[in-house]
């Protein structure tokens, strides 16, 4: 017997599958099949996880030695235009139509990606505007629920500044990752007071004062995984902290500990740069794929 064709497949099945493929194949595959994907293609909800192309920047959509730079040469030869990043970041959004719930920027954007207003988990790891452009966009977010940010961010990421508005805002938000932070007494008093829900926090490479930690370990009720591995300012065998987090069922400290020749009050009152960081520490194992979007984000 002849099987059932694809192009016959129920409408929501197709846009259920499609929304899973990513997104050069939901431009430059899927829609060039058959009238019924390309219908389907078409659909908001295929668009509800948009998982940029790390290497978009702003004069041309991909760099020369991009591993994205065959997706740059289809999506040219597709569409028969050099896109600029403001329009191929809004030409994306507007696809969801307002149905996205997961956005990971690439380096160079515009805030024109940002306007989901169902948004529940943003990942700017690898993109460079400065948070602060994010504040009046959190009022919109009422469903977010987890933001990731990335090693560029350090002293762009003004946490009493912004962690306040997410605490007014958006009353489901559960997690935060800021590696390579830096955490004294304001800061994590800005995490306690503004995020009373929070569940799942990551500040591994970080700057800590050790009274910072236990602020947060005493104020963040709620935690069940946090993330302080190679951190500066606090040991991983301090039994005081280790104490305090024995009621964390992920707790992650290893390789914490104070540097005898640089102090902590040196490290705070310089706030040295993120390249001499990088140099005093070993990033085999830094934790850049803390998300798994296939499995965790499934779950928002």
């Amino acid at each position: 017997m002849e099987g059932r064709k694809w192009e016959e497949l129920n409408m929501d099945i197709l846009v259920n599958v499609f929304g899973r493929v990513g997104m050069e194949s939901l431009l430059l595959d899927v829609p060039f099949v058959c009238k019924s994907w390309y219908k389907a293609s078409r659909e908001p909800q295929c668009w509800e996880h948009l998982i940029f192309p790390e290497y978009i920047k702003s004069d041309d959509i991909w760099e020369e030695d991009s591993p994205d730079r065959g997706f740059a040469e289809r999506l040219v030869t597709t569409y028969q235009e050099n896109l600029s990043v403001t329009a191929f970041m809004k030409f994306i959004v507007n696809r969801s139509g307002g149905c996205a719930t997961i956005i990971k920027l690439p380096k160079d954007c515009t805030e024109e990606a940002l306007e989901c207003p169902r948004l529940k988990a943003l990942d700017v790891v690898f993109n460079n505007f400065s948070m602060e452009d994010i504040i009046p966009k959190l009022s919109k977010w009422k469903s977010l629920e987890l933001m990731r940010l990335g090693k560029f961010h350090v002293g762009l990421f003004h946490m009493k500044s912004v962690l306040p508005q997410i605490g007014l805002h958006c009353n489901n938000f559960i997690w935060l990752s800021a590696p390579h932070a830096s955490i004294e007494k304001d800061e994590a008093s800005a995490i306690v007071a503004s995020l009373p829900r929070l569940k799942y926090l990551d500040l591994h490479y970080s700057f800590f004062e050790k009274e910072a930690l236990v602020m947060i370990l005493q104020g963040c009720k709620k935690l069940v995984h946090l993330d302080v591995r190679k951190c500066f300012g606090f040991c991983d065998d301090d039994a005081e902290i280790l104490e305090l987090a024995s009621h964390i069922p992920v707790f992650m400290c290893e390789g914490s500990g104070i540097i005898p020749e640089i102090g902590t009050s040196y490290l705070r009152d310089r706030r040295l740069d993120h390249e001499l960081y990088c140099d005093q520490i070993n990033h085999d194992d830094c934790v850049y794929d803390l998300f798994d979007y296939d499995d965790l984000f499934d779950g928002l």
